[in-house]
This record gives structure tokens, C-alpha cells and sequence, in this order.
């Protein structure tokens, strides 16, 4: 059996585009069952700056995106490409801008239920606009996708996950990425961007053919 095309994917929950991003490639994988890959979830924070409890959403927008005619074109692209691939935008929805430094720290204490967790974190911001940066939050949804390890306020406050996300969003910016969704494939090849479909597919056919034509690395 041929080795599996690792994917280390850098994004925040707070990123549409991230959203977007990772149904397009798992869209991509569903049409490519021939390729076997494994994922691996890096953070990335678009707001390192906020404060723990986040801020109000609706100053911070108008902040950011001054012509709101602009910002509200954005977002209504944004739900007709979320349609296509099964998501509910529900951006009116959304009071908050979370500090996502927690949720990462979830995602790394998650180990191999990691996707369910980002999926779970995707959705109860975007689609029900609940405020991820609130422990009650991240304890829900810890319960939700059958993670136990033990008091979620401690566990996410302190310990070696915390370190972790911090060295990869060290190794984030060593790595000079200043904008997300960002794929590493195979950890050669880089992929920027919510990427259709059918990229994805070519793109990963590109890959694994790349991988199998060098052969195994030597250890």
C-alpha cells in the first residue's frame, strides 16, 4: 500500500474561507477515493491581538470594512459558495469576535478526533453564531464530539497542548504565512487558499504522482 499524502492545514475557526476550504477538499477527496491522506490541523490566529473575551463583532466589522455595501457583497458570495458545498452561512447571526487561542488549544487536545472538533468549531460559529472563545462553549462542544479528559477550563487554560499551539504558530510565521486557508501537502508543496474542487483533486493526483516518482524519503 502506497504511503498516505500528509495535509497540514493552517487555519482559524473564525475564517470563512477555512470553512469553505476544507469542504472543497474533502469534497475532493469523496471524488478521489484512490487517495489516501492524512490530516494534520495547524493554528493560525487572524486576531492574535483581541482581548480573551473577543470583542463586539459588529464595531470591529465596521472597523475593518468601512464600506458596508462591500462587506455585505462579500458575505453574500460567501453563502452562495457555502451552498454549493453544504454550509449555512448565517454571518447576521454572529455578535462576537472571539480570541480563538482556546479553541485551537481544544483542537490540539482533541488528538484523533481533531476534525470533528474543527468541524463542530466551524459550526457553532458560523452557523449558529456562538461565541468560541467562551470556555462554556468549548466545553459543549467537547461533550458534543465524545471528548473527555477530565476539567475543560484546566485543561484548556494550561498544560503542553498550550505550548504546542504556540510552537506551531511559531513555526506558522517561520514558515511566512500571513494568510489562510494554508495546505502544506507532503510536506513539500504548499496550497493557498480555498481552492475549488476540482483543483484540489489535480492538485493531489500532482502529489501523490511527485511522492511515488521519488520514492521513500530515507529516515
Amino acid at each position: 500500500m502506497r504511503n498516505p499524502i500528509s495535509i497540514d492545514i493552517y487555519s482559524d475557526m473564525v475564517c470563512p474561507w477555512c470553512y469553505l476550504g476544507k469542504r472543497r477538499l474533502e469534497d475532493a477527496l469523496r471524488e478521489s477515493p484512490e487517495l489516501a491522506v492524512t490530516v494534520q490541523w495547524r493554528p493560525f490566529e487572524l486576531n492574535p491581538e483581541l482581548p480573551a473575551e473577543g470583542v463586539d463583532r459588529a464595531s470591529y466589522m465596521a472597523k475593518k470594512f468601512p464600506d458596508a455595501q462591500r462587506l455585505a457583497a462579500i458575505q453574500q458570495q460567501l453563502v452562495g459558495f457555502g451552498q454549493a458545498v453544504g454550509i449555512p452561512f448565517l454571518f447576521q447571526s454572529i455578535r462576537r469576535i472571539p480570541n480563538t487561542r482556546l479553541a485551537h488549544t481544544l483542537v490540539a487536545l482533541a488528538g484523533t478526533r481533531s476534525d470533528a472538533v474543527v468541524e463542530a468549531l466551524f459550526a457553532a460559529y458560523f452557523e449558529r453564531g456562538e461565541d468560541i472563545g467562551d470556555l462554556a462553549v468549548l466545553a459543549g462542544i467537547a461533550d458534543r464530539v465524545g471528548l473527555a479528559v477530565g476539567s475543560w477550563p484546566e485543561c484548556l487554560m494550561a498544560g503542553a497542548a498550550s505550548d504546542g499551539v504556540l510552537a506551531d504558530l511559531v513555526e506558522g510565521r517561520r514558515l511566512g504565512i500571513q494568510g489562510v486557508p494554508f495546505f502544506v501537502l507532503g510536506g513539500r508543496w504548499a496550497v493557498s487558499g480555498a481552492q475549488e474542487t476540482d483543483q484540489w483533486v489535480a492538485a493531489l493526483r500532482q502529489v501523490r504522482d511527485a511522492l511515488h516518482a521519488a520514492g521513500p524519503r530515507l529516515q
